[in-house]
């Protein structure tokens, strides 16, 4: 039986959805960098054939690790769906001769290096400086339209986002994103393999999207995600994802499969997001590249991912179009024959629809909620009413146990103050997106309200 060594750490799709799929197809050999959820250990322990926690003075150089464990196991392939390990993978498969991103997976990870090469391929993008001092970002201030966007390079999640909307308040937003990037650290949120990654930012002009042009409907954010593989160098597109508006100032709320939007629209995204992937030139791993919807069919790339989307991206898609992408990456990592789409799957090809949401402690408006709240998900699925025919669902190992009070929402921070995430199956994808609404709108209603003294631990 082929071998597989499976390299844990966070972010990514849910450990037990992708440790089932990827048992399903070859032995499972685990190398945790982060811990594993409380949830999914005892299915770790069932279903991999070794569970490995490095020290760390083992981490001190992650590929000579990942390689050392890997040969160790004599397998067979070596993957990762967390983005902080994606590029310390890749270059242990080019280390083992293994099939992987390749040696580019750096221009998908790295903000600055990304846009470069879409600037020299002449991808359309928001204009952008790379930033490695306060004075870089000052000088970037002087010459970007306000207001700007500075972000880490390595960040995922929208931590470290901070708008700015003059250039005097440029310092401050260096000295809070480089706090967040240090707070993040601490609790795994941060790239892995590159010394000194939470130093490197990016500056971006912030474009304006235009719903109205692309959705027949209100209540849709202003840009998608292309979800996709790379295969043998070749770029397949799976589905388009769509969203809710983001919570200022671009911490993303909930993502939908499929998104609602007409097949011309859909192909021509898909044609840019190609564009995208091709100047990159990974080789074998998943895709997830964003972009941004504005007027008159202009469109802006985000950013490209050389892994899947996280979140549910991935078992909605199982849901939705019946793809077990997860599986399917395991048998082309292992030279297997494997039938990606040969186009994106469109809305008419949907069984249903099915969406995300990251439960945040802000209202539908994008305000903070007026008082604490503790998660409660059995008050959530008594009180919050959905449509006929929908089922809501917590992702345990990515929420806060019930009883534990909601984090008040941080607009630097972005993800990190998550309470849950949820899961939403239903008819169609404008249910999904109603429903949502309505569950947003609810969340501080019934869920239970914090005693003073929860709220001053």
């Amino acid at each position: 039986m082929s071998k597989v060594l499976l390299v844990h750490a966070k972010g990514g799709p849910p450990l037990g959805h992708v440790l089932s799929r990827t048992a399903a197809r070859a032995e499972v050999h685990l190398l945790a960098l982060s811990a594993l959820p409380p949830t999914v250990a005892g299915a770790a322990r069932r279903l991999c054939a070794s569970v490995v926690t490095p020290t760390d003075a083992q981490r001190s150089d992650l590929v000579s690790l990942i390689v050392s464990r890997a040969e160790s196991v004599g397998a067979d392939a070596v993957l990762t769906f967390s983005e902080y390990a994606v590029v310390a993978v890749a270059e242990a498969c080019e280390a083992l001769g293994l099939a992987g991103a390749g040696g580019a997976a750096a221009l998908a990870r790295d903000k600055r290096l990304m846009r470069r090469t879409w600037q020299q391929h002449g991808l359309p993008q928001p204009e952008f400086r790379a930033v490695a001092t306060e004075e870089d970002l000052h000088e970037a201030a002087r010459a970007l339209p306000c207001p700007m966007l500075l972000k880490a390079a390595w960040s995922a999640g929208s931590t470290a986002h901070q708008i700015i909307t003059a250039p005097h308040e440029a310092s401050a937003a260096w000295r809070r994103s480089r706090q967040v990037m240090a707070e993040s650290a601490q609790l795994g949120y941060a790239e892995l393999h590159v010394a000194e990654a939470e130093a490197d930012f990016v500056v971006e002009q912030i474009v304006t999207g235009a719903v109205a042009d692309w959705f027949d409907e209100p209540g849709w954010g202003d840009y998608v995600s292309v979800e996709g593989v790379v295969a043998d160098g070749t770029f397949h597109p799976v589905c388009l994802s769509g969203r809710m508006p983001t919570v200022e100032p671009f911490t993303e709320r909930a993502g939908i499969t499929p998104a609602l939007l007409s097949p011309d629209a859909q192909d021509r995204i898909v044609a840019l997001a190609r564009q995208a992937v091709d100047a990159l030139g990974l080789r074998d791993c998943g895709t997830h590249t964003e972009i941004k919807l504005g007027p008159d069919g202009a469109m802006w790339l985000i950013e490209t991912a050389a892994r899947f989307g996280g979140a549910m991206t991935v078992p909605q898609i199982e849901e939705v179009f019946g793809l077990d992408l997860v599986g399917m990456l395991v048998d082309q990592l292992l030279r297997r024959p494997v039938a990606w789409p040969q186009q994106a799957l469109t809305p008419a090809r949907a069984r249903g629809a099915a969406g995300s949401l990251v439960v945040l402690a802000v209202d539908g408006r994008g305000e903070a909620w007026q008082d604490r709240r503790v998660w409660d998900f059995p008050a959530v699925a008594q009180h919050v009413p959905l449509s006929p025919g929908s089922e809501l669902s917590v992702v345990a190992e990515s929420s806060l146990a019930d009883g534990d009070l909601v984090p008040v929402y941080d607009p630097a921070a972005g993800a990190n103050t998550m309470a849950a995430l949820c899961l939403l199956s239903a008819t169609d994808p404008r249910t999904v997106l109603r429903d949502f609404e309505t569950l947003v709108d609810a969340l501080p209603r019934v869920l239970p309200a914090a005693h003073r003294a929860e709220v001053s631990l």
